[in-house]
């Protein structure tokens, strides 16, 4: 009898009820509806947060529009609150975006219509919002008017963007200056240049002409150039992680043609250089050395060492620009392995790229991210939002960028970069000349930074068909520094 009540209660604890089966299941539903709403919630708040700014900037955002039909385009600013950019209004309400210094900004302040370009793109958020207190807002709204826009202060600096644009002259290329402690980006020069306050009348010529057409393109961010010399950096960065004791026990013999198997590497005009050490081959900007260490080198490492620098990379930057490429692979064949160590072959960079490597070299080997817009305020002048420095990443040890930093001012002191050499201030460079097609010049690169023992300035400079990038773009460099080095 016992064994039988213990077998029965046994079942009945093991039996389902169903009125408690319906509240399990609507608990499980509570629980499903209370996730997806906590999760709801975290997205909107994340959208918010990170999202919201991008999703608005987005061309393809109908919303935009909209925005602009009840507020009026802030203005763009230099980072001394210099009009750059700004919505003139007239007296049947049309809008007008002017541009008081025409093509000077044209590459890096951009354009509003016809799509939008540099800072016009990277700020359209900001200059479509208004912080005016509410109040105003809505007398305004309600009597039919427009709200003023956020006006946006940029970190570019008049002065270096004019000395820089002038000593260009009349030539093509681009020219990148920055800060390199903070990525501040104090001037970009893109020439033959164009003219915002006129572009919808230019328009149709300037993009039916393929000549004309690339006077839109930014060569500062979006020109992609065989790098020359400059890329003996990454050359001879290899060459020290690979030889970290004895790099300094280089030696080479240059006569000025440099012979393998079938092929031969010139210097340039087939200068002689005689017997040097590792210093003097870079100071020199030797050929023949380079390639030698290129056959030397292994080529996944180079890879490697080429992406840690941000080729075939996304840049930390807020405007349109073109990837750099290295392309050589570990069966490379011996011409391309030449070329592609002196800084010729496939490879290919840009004058921003340029300038942020050199940045790194001199902040120690930390990249800053670069960045155009320091702050934003309203009508009223008050600071709505503000940008501060911040490190991308280590792309070298700061042993490494000492090593460099020292090599790059014997180029200066001793080397192809004379033109630069002077007493009120040391610079460390490295020039560059830059082959692109049989029977044209080269094309002359630049990139530096001063003073050498504590950077506050770098820049890096390329003059299309220049020739020589000591005699070309190390004179534009030179006025640069002098202009921030001369003030009081």
């Amino acid at each position: 009898m016992k064994l039988f009540e213990n077998k029965s209660l046994g079942k009945r604890k093991t039996g389902k009820n169903p009125e408690e089966k319906s509240n399990k299941n609507i608990l499980r539903l509570t629980y499903v509806i209370v996730i997806l709403f906590v999760v709801m919630i975290g997205y909107e708040g994340y959208f918010l947060v990170f999202q919201r700014e991008d999703v608005i900037n987005n061309t393809y955002n109908a919303r935009l529009d909209s925005f602009s039909d009840r507020i009026v385009r802030g203005k763009i600013r230099s980072s001394n609150g210099t009009v750059l950019a700004e919505t003139l209004v007239g007296e049947g309400g049309e809008e007008t975006r002017s541009y008081p210094y025409g093509p000077l900004f044209a590459h890096v302040v951009g354009y509003s219509t016809r799509g939008k370009t540099g800072l016009e793109a990277a700020g359209n958020f900001y200059m479509l919002s208004s912080h005016i207190n509410l109040l105003e807002q809505m007398i305004r709204e309600l009597s039919g008017g427009k709200n003023p826009g956020d006006d946006i202060y940029t970190t570019l600096d008049v002065e270096l963007q004019q000395v820089a644009w002038d000593a260009l002259g009349d030539r093509k290329g681009a020219v990148v200056v920055m800060e390199p402690d903070t990525g501040k980006i104090l001037a970009m020069v893109s020439k033959p240049g164009y003219d915002p306050n006129t572009l919808n009348q230019d328009w149709d010529w300037m993009v039916e002409d393929g000549d004309h057409q690339a006077r839109l393109l930014n060569r500062a961010a979006q020109g992609l150039y065989p790098p020359g010399s400059v890329f003996k950096l990454v050359t001879l960065l290899e060459y020290v992680r690979e030889h970290p004791e004895d790099y300094e026990d280089f030696r080479f013999e240059c006569d000025g043609i440099y012979e393998e198997g079938e092929y031969t590497i010139q210097c340039f005009n087939q200068t002689a250089h005689g017997s040097m050490g590792l210093r003097e081959a870079f100071a020199n900007s030797c050929n023949g050395a380079f390639a030698s260490l290129g056959l030397e080198l292994d080529k996944e490492r180079t890879k490697r060492t080429a992406e840690e620098l941000l080729y075939n990379s996304q840049l930390p930057l807020a405007i349109a620009y073109s990837k750099s490429s290295f392309q050589m692979k570990g069966d490379a064949d011996v011409w391309e392995t030449l070329q592609t160590y002196i800084g010729q072959g496939k490879t290919q960079m840009t004058p921003i790229h340029s300038a942020m490597i050199t940045a790194a070299v001199a902040n120690g080997g930390i990249l800053m991210k670069p960045y155009l817009i320091d702050h934003v305020e309203h009508v009223g002048g008050e600071t709505v939002k503000r940008f501060m420095p911040e490190a991308y990443g280590s792309l070298m040890t700061a042993e490494e960028a000492a090593i460099l930093t020292e090599m790059m001012e014997a180029v200066v002191t001793e080397g192809t970069g004379s033109a630069v050499r002077t007493e009120g201030y040391t610079v460390a460079g490295k020039t560059g000349s830059a082959e692109f097609e049989t029977g044209k010049e080269t094309h002359g690169w630049f990139t530096g930074f001063a003073p050498a023992e504590k950077p506050e300035l770098v820049i890096s400079v390329i003059v299309e068909e220049g020739g020589s990038g000591g005699r070309a773009a190390a004179p534009v460099a030179r006025l640069v520094f002098d202009a921030w080095f001369g003030r009081g």
